[in-house]
């Protein structure tokens, strides 16, 4: 089984997340991806666990419709800051037979270095870059290795950090979330 691991935080899922794990899942041919909401990132805002339990119903709501996504509450019951090693740990014990894919951004990928234990993440799954605009492409001399994948994704250009901007500015972010993310920010007040 060819597994991918999505994380991140999701402060709000939006069409970006969806869109390219689909576009990696297909190009990759893999049977499913996990999206894993952060409790706390090592590379985000403060914050972020205030909101764990509306990202990970968020979340779990975006992708209820593609029967190949699922979603784990692994690193929001852990309750502290989120490693990706100590998560590659947990989940190869599930699925011991399977193949991991890291899915990262570009943004990820060029600070891959600096994560914690990033030789034992590549001992442990394949890491897959989603390529963006605008960052070096196909740099593996940043981590010096070849297990990484380099997927070209849609440039969707979207954001959780606008999407929050938007919904402060009492803007309208139809179209930018799936409608059910969108009517569970309404109906529980968040970000304004």
């Amino acid at each position: 089984m060819k597994i991918g691991i999505y994380g991140g935080t999701f402060n709000p899922p939006h069409v970006g997340h969806l869109i390219t794990a689909e576009s990696v899942r297909e190009a990759l041919a893999l049977d499913r991806i996990i999206f894993i909401p952060s409790y706390i990132s090592p590379h985000k805002q403060e914050g972020e666990e205030q909101s764990s339990h509306h990202r990970f119903t968020m979340t779990k709501m975006a992708i209820a419709s593609n029967n190949r996504f699922d979603i784990s509450r692994k690193e929001i019951e852990k309750g502290d800051t989120s490693y990706t090693i100590d998560t590659l740990k947990h989940l190869r014990k599930i699925y011991d037979n399977g193949s991991m894919y890291l899915i990262i951004g570009m943004d990820n990928y060029i600070t891959f270095h600096l994560w914690k234990e990033p030789k034992q993440i590549l001992e442990q799954s394949t890491v897959v870059v989603m390529n963006r605009p605008n960052y070096p492409q196909r740099i593996n001399e940043i981590i010096g290795t070849t297990n990484v994948i380099f997927v070209d994704v849609p440039d969707i250009d979207v954001s959780s950090s606008n999407i929050r901007q938007r919904i402060k500015a009492g803007k309208s972010v139809k179209y930018l979330v799936p409608d059910e993310v969108e009517r569970y920010i309404i109906d529980n007040g968040l970000y304004k």
